[in-house]
């Protein structure tokens, strides 16, 4: 357990307390898990109209590169990750991950271009370690700006769009990973249209100072509900997207993790700019001839949820043992347990019928494709 005298606190902190929000530590953080409301009616909400979280303890980060040109900040990051950031197009956003020497993941990101500068968002836990990271290997020509003052709200849900609309109405134009400076009522803001729920939705930066008016403007809405840790762990879990240090870390690389979607053509063997980031040769090697061990989507048999770090066995008698769950619960959408792991790739087919250790007994599971819901990002 974290130590409560040491957590910090974000901008919204006084205004979740207000709200009657659970607090407990997470990343550092004294964050809400949950409101009045309940994890599931939370989860629900958000699906069925919006819901708006506090992700104000992930990093925001700016490079900016001494020549004020884009092109020397993004080739400077494509030294530590194995995305297509050049080819990034003003006021677009891309999913990335650094990766270590040996080809595990660092972190997962994301990476945004307006115009000659480059925006990072990194995950709470990993902040610090990303920003020592991002000054240590970066050129002395790129600078390494951290916004902490600023707060990041996520807004999520099929009717998110009706309630940012109501402050400005070009949010409605935006596609799924458009990034746009505008202003919200009076408060200037970054919006991307982008989260982590398998929802329509849009992530929005504005200062810190600022936040609480913005978040009480959006919840007078009645479409809006303050969404808590615990329902967006779910959200993302039927939408079968990653949680850094559960799914992914340094002993995963991007291709056991199914994510080498995030590794554009032109950095893979036979393209323009091929190779150049940490663990180049075992990720290149893998994907042209594959990986022994992949993520997967879990579906247990009958009503009682498998969590992480549950093994995994091939047999009902427990003689193979062949991976562990990654991340598990109950999907409120899904109406069943639902989870993550990791199993041989020969396993890796849906359909596939693998057993779990629950308590001591071992309970059949079904290997699914991902995600476990039908995601509804506006392309």
């Amino acid at each position: 357990m974290e130590d409560q005298t040491q957590l910090k606190r974000t901008p919204l902190y006084d205004f979740h307390v207000s709200l009657g929000a659970k607090m407990v530590p997470f990343a550092g953080y004294d964050m809400p898990v949950q409101y009045p409301a309940g994890v599931l009616k939370e989860h629900l909400h958000t699906r069925a109209a919006a819901g708006l979280f506090d992700v104000s303890h992930m990093g925001q980060v700016e490079l900016v590169a001494a020549s004020g040109t884009y092109d020397d900040a993004a080739k400077a990051l494509e030294t530590l990750v194995p995305v297509d950031i050049l080819g990034l197009k003003d006021g677009r956003q891309r999913y990335g991950f650094f990766t270590d020497d040996n080809g595990g993941i660092l972190d997962d990101l994301m990476i945004s271009r307006l115009g000659e500068r480059l925006l990072v968002v990194v995950n709470a836990g990993c902040k610090d370690a990303d920003i020592a990271h991002m000054r240590a290997k970066l050129p002395d020509g790129v600078q390494v700006l951290v916004h902490d003052g600023r707060a990041l709200l996520a807004l999520q849900g099929p009717k998110a769009e009706a309630v940012l609309a109501a402050l400005n109405s070009d949010v409605a134009a935006m596609k799924f990973m458009d990034v746009r400076e505008l202003s919200l009522g009076d408060i200037p803001a970054l919006v991307s249209r982008t989260g982590y729920s398998g929802e329509d939705g849009y992530e929005i930066s504005v200062p810190a100072d600022r936040a609480a008016d913005f978040a009480k403007t959006l919840l007078d809405q009645p479409n809006c509900q303050p969404i808590g840790l615990g329902a967006r762990d779910s959200l993302r879990l039927e939408a079968g997207l990653c949680l850094y240090g559960n799914d992914i870390d340094t002993t995963t690389s991007p291709v056991e993790a199914s994510i080498e979607w995030g590794i554009q053509k032109v950095r893979r063997n036979g393209g323009a700019r091929q190779g150049g980031f940490p663990g180049a040769e075992r990720i290149l090697a893998e994907l042209d001839n594959g990986v022994s061990r992949r993520r997967v989507g879990l579906k247990p048999e009958g009503k009682a949820p498998v969590r992480p770090p549950a093994r995994l066995f091939a047999d009902a008698e427990g003689k193979t043992e062949i991976g562990q769950v990654s991340s598990g619960g109950f999907g409120p959408s899904v109406e069943s347990p639902i989870a993550m792991g990791y199993v041989p790739t020969a396993m890796a087919a849906p359909g596939t019928q693998v057993f779990a250790e629950v308590r001591g007994k071992l309970m059949p599971l079904t290997v699914s494709a991902l995600p476990f819901i039908t995601p509804t990002y506006k392309r």
